[in-house]
């Protein structure tokens, strides 16, 4: 039992080394990410290399998601992500209209 809390112990210390900008980098690597998370789709559809649009369920999540984070963002005045995630949207939105309109 007393190494299962020393081990317990190592744990969270080990945790609490960690700083707001790593918690900060991994949020940032997340929406990027989320961002990306259609581009393959959409990429293939351009290139014609299929016909089939990725899922509209998968997309409205992942916008879902990005919206809330960057009204999460935006709240709290985290330029840095209310940057990356405006232009993702751009990104994809430029993406859709030449899918749709090209």
């Amino acid at each position: 039992m007393e190494k299962l809390n020393i081990l317990k112990e190592k744990f969270i210390q080990y945790f609490e080394g960690f700083s707001k900008a790593s918690a900060d980098t991994f949020a940032w690597i997340s929406v990027v990410m989320m961002i990306c998370a259609t581009v393959p789709g959409f990429l293939a559809v351009m290139a014609h290399a299929t016909d089939r649009m990725p899922p509209l369920d998968i997309i409205l999540m992942v916008w879902g998601g990005l919206l809330l984070y960057f009204v999460r963002s935006a709240i709290m005045k985290d330029m840095l992500m209310v940057v990356t995630i405006g232009i993702g949207f751009a990104v994809q939105a430029i993406m859709l209209g030449l899918i749709f309109f090209v």
